[in-house]
């Protein structure tokens, strides 16, 4: 009889990656902060699919766009020949939700969504096939003071993570203006950049025509000079885009935050118009865009909707997470306050209920599973890194008692404690 062959182990697919803790334990801290931040600002959450209609983005996001060309994970539905697409952002999604349900019906709407998204392109540190973005998303509103407000939410947020303006984490700013004053601009970028084809590479080439903001764009230093004499678009913007963009400056300026306009911030998707902003950090290398957003004023009419104003961002979770590890900050995996240590002969009918009673009292409780010396136990309680062990000896269980083992404090020693009246499980809660 011929060896059976060994099963081939399947691996993930290159640039979508597993987390397991304490590094689990960094994504739930940092969406705790996130989450808790929100809500204090008005926001509330929504959840949609990951899939989507291709056309969505097609429309959405723009068809001569990076994302549409080449990096969207797109494939025909097998029972009824949809074409669907693994959402590349977040926006889009919301503003089909929202005008699927009328959700504007009731007046502007303030919401937030975490979750995966899609995009095939190289995977590299801070740059992945499946990453991760929170969302936030202000639909409704019109005017400069939400720009600015979700703007001092941001740095709220960095706040609370610890980072320090200006040093790690700086904004950038600029206006898009309306796409009558975009479409003045564009003529006379595509002119200028006709008379200086001998120095386009093959990619500007391509945007020429289609997409030629997006040239501004440009990575390529051969290219830099004569990019940046370029026409800049807020010289054409009108009195009302620029009395926009003032206006929010004033706000930021009052709250001392510092920025630097930037006439060639042009983000990667078509649907912007006036306000767009980046948060640009110096320690990641080519990967320093944090945090990107702005106003879409157009999008939900180009979507099927009754028109409407929106403007929101989107925060890269990795790269974030990336940023904080990078400089020391945040917080892993929480230990357990206590390990339960089970001797030979406990008896587990009587234990599992008494530690489900513990944790109900707010007890974070880890219990040791698969047997083993006392040794052992003790040696994968320290390892936990919780500050107790509670000893579950038969003996100590016929008599009511527990060993309560401080395994932080050598000097505390060992204590036992009442099953009959657990009010001293609210002292192992203290810091």
């Amino acid at each position: 009889m011929s060896e059976q062959k060994k099963p081939e182990v399947l691996k993930g697919i290159k640039g979508m990656n597993d987390v397991f803790a304490p590094e689990s334990g960094r994504w739930e801290w940092l969406e705790a902060q996130m989450r808790s931040l929100l809500g204090a600002w008005g926001f509330s959450n929504i959840r949609t699919p990951v899939v989507e209609p291709t056309q969505l983005f097609v429309r959405g996001i723009g068809e001569v766009t990076d994302i549409v060309e080449k990096e969207m994970y797109s494939f025909e539905d097998k029972l009824n020949g949809d074409q669907l697409t693994l959402r590349p952002e977040m926006t889009a999604g919301i503003v089909r939700a929202v005008i699927e349900h009328s959700a504007l019906y009731n007046g502007p709407l303030r919401v937030w969504s975490i979750g995966p998204v899609f995009r095939h392109e190289r995977p590299q540190k801070g740059r992945y096939r499946q990453f991760h973005q929170l969302d936030v998303e202000c639909l409704g509103y019109a005017g400069p003071d939400v720009d600015a407000e979700i703007i001092l939410l941001t740095r709220q947020l960095w706040q609370r993570l610890g980072l320090q303006e200006g040093q790690d984490i700086r904004l950038e700013l600029n206006s898009l203006g309306e796409p009558a004053e975009r479409a003045a601009h564009r003529a006379a970028l595509i002119a200028y950049l006709e008379q200086h084809q001998e120095l386009l590479d093959d990619d500007a080439r391509r945007r020429l025509h289609t997409n030629p903001l997006r040239v501004l764009d440009t990575k390529n230093p051969a290219m830099q000079a004569m990019v940046d004499g370029a026409p800049k678009l807020l010289d054409f913007l009108g009195a009302d885009s620029l009395a926009h963009l003032d206006a929010v400056r004033a706000v930021l300026d009052a709250a001392g935050l510092a920025y630097t306009i930037n006439p060639r911030m042009v983000r990667g998707l078509d649907y912007y118009n006036r306000t767009v902003f980046e948060w640009v950090t110096p320690h990641l290398g080519s990967q320093a865009t944090v945090c990107g957003g702005g106003r879409y004023d157009g999008l939900i009419a180009q979507l099927g909707g009754k028109p409407a104003p929106g403007i929101g961002f989107g925060l890269g979770m990795e790269r974030l997470l990336l940023l904080l590890e990078t400089l020391g900050l945040g917080q892993g995996a929480t230990a357990p306050d206590a390990y339960a240590v089970l001797p030979d002969g406990a008896p587990l009918a009587q234990v599992l209920p008494l530690l489900a009673t513990l944790r109900g009292q707010g007890l974070k409780i880890q219990m040791h599973a698969g047997g083993g010396g006392m040794k052992s136990q003790f040696k994968r309680a320290d390892a936990s890194g919780a500050r107790y062990a509670l000893v579950f000896g038969a003996d100590e269980l016929a008599r009511g008692v527990l060993q309560l083992k401080h395994l932080r404090d050598g000097d505390a020693g060992q204590q036992e404690r009442s099953l009959a009246d657990l009010g001293w499980a609210a002292d192992l809660l203290a810091p």
